[in-house]
């Protein structure tokens, strides 16, 4: 669990490290050449989105498998949760979508 952990708050501030060249030069000003930040970061942003929402929905199927197969008696309502849980879990991943074509 702390190696998990260690690696999620590594990966954090790997972000942060790689976002912040962003903010170091006013506005206004290319020194003589285009930026292409513009580009990679909603790229990296919708990686982290579809990585994050992947994870989830596996790990809410395995669950949803467990205890269908503990209970089976329970399956239309664990099926019904199930969804709305992947359903919630996957609105990340199209929110996210939707900032960046916003911005």
């Amino acid at each position: 669990m702390r190696k998990r952990m260690f690696m999620i708050s590594m990966l954090l501030v790997l972000g942060v490290l790689f976002m912040t060249p962003i903010f170091a030069q006013p506005e206004g000003e290319t020194g003589g050449g285009t930026s292409t930040w513009y580009l990679v970061l909603p790229a990296f942003a919708m990686a982290l989105a579809s990585a994050v929402c992947g994870l989830g929905q596996s790990k809410a199927i395995v669950a949803a498998c467990e205890s269908v197969s503990r209970n089976p008696g329970a399956a239309d309502s664990i099926r019904f949760f199930l969804i709305l849980g992947l359903v919630l879990i996957e609105s990340l991943a199209l929110y996210t979508l939707l900032i960046i074509l916003i911005t």
